[in-house]
């Protein structure tokens, strides 16, 4: 069922997401060579309960942690724990909140110390990809819109896009229809409509687009091993234009 929100429950969705943003700008100093990922998990818990709102995804389908932190050629959905940040690495921390039953989701990539020219530019092709997507998303607009503009964003400099997983509805769940991939064929898919409200996340890879699931059930990681960068923000869809819910001002 895909979900139309009105003005005060979009507010109300863009409060959780604003808790987000708040956590990954505060993540951010804490995030250098040696800090394992268990702690920097630990840490945007506790802000987020500082902020009387909840994890969302802390015991979602299973899920342990509060966080998703995933380091290097692991795409999304990393479990925290005793892997220590080393400088070169980037990491990509995956963050849900849950404010008084209204659901926010966002992602960044982070890049330690430092990284080589390739992968910094993987960094920025795949966040460059994420706007590409946002401009899209429009009233009238189609689902294809969106993942045609970050596929062909992408592509064009050399980097594959993540077919597995994809962007969804958020909201009233932390996951909704409809389902938002980042690939597709300009003017195909579902028409997109005032209210409502998507999380678009690119999840690029340096090398092959194929992924694997590692025997924990829940980390994915790219078939040859190379770095992989994740972006997301949280979307309403307005006459007025997109709206990033999940942006400081």
């Amino acid at each position: 069922m895909i979900y139309i929100k009105s003005r005060k429950e979009i507010e109300k969705i863009e409060k959780s997401n604003i808790i987000i943003a708040e956590a990954l700008q505060f993540i951010e100093k804490i995030l250098e060579p040696g800090v394992d990922t268990k702690t920097i998990d630990r840490e945007i818990e506790n802000f987020i309960l500082g902020k009387k709102a909840k994890p969302a995804f802390k015991g979602l389908y299973g899920f342990p942690a509060a966080t998703c932190i995933s380091i290097n050629e692991e795409v999304v959905h990393g479990i925290p724990g005793k892997r220590k940040l080393k400088d070169g690495d980037i990491v990509g921390i995956d963050i849900g909140v849950n404010l008084d039953g209204y659901f926010g989701d966002a992602a960044k990539t982070f890049m330690i110390g430092d990284v080589s020219e390739k992968v910094k530019k993987l960094c920025r092709v795949t966040e460059e990809s994420l706007y590409r997507g946002i401009e899209q998303s429009v009233v009238d607009n189609r689902i294809g819109d969106i993942g045609w503009a970050i596929q062909s964003h992408v592509e064009k400099h050399g980097f594959s896009v993540v077919r597995d997983l994809v962007g969804h509805g958020v909201g009233f769940k932390p996951h909704e229809e409809p389902q938002v991939p980042n690939y597709g064929t300009k003017g195909k898919g579902m028409r997109l409509k005032h209210g409502m409200v998507i999380a678009i996340e690119p999840m690029i890879n340096l090398g092959t687009y194929q992924v694997l699931t590692a025997d924990d059930g829940w980390t994915i990681y790219t078939r040859d091993h190379k770095p992989s960068a994740h972006y997301e923000h949280s979307i309403a869809i307005l006459k007025s234009g997109p709206r990033i819910l999940s942006k400081l001002k």
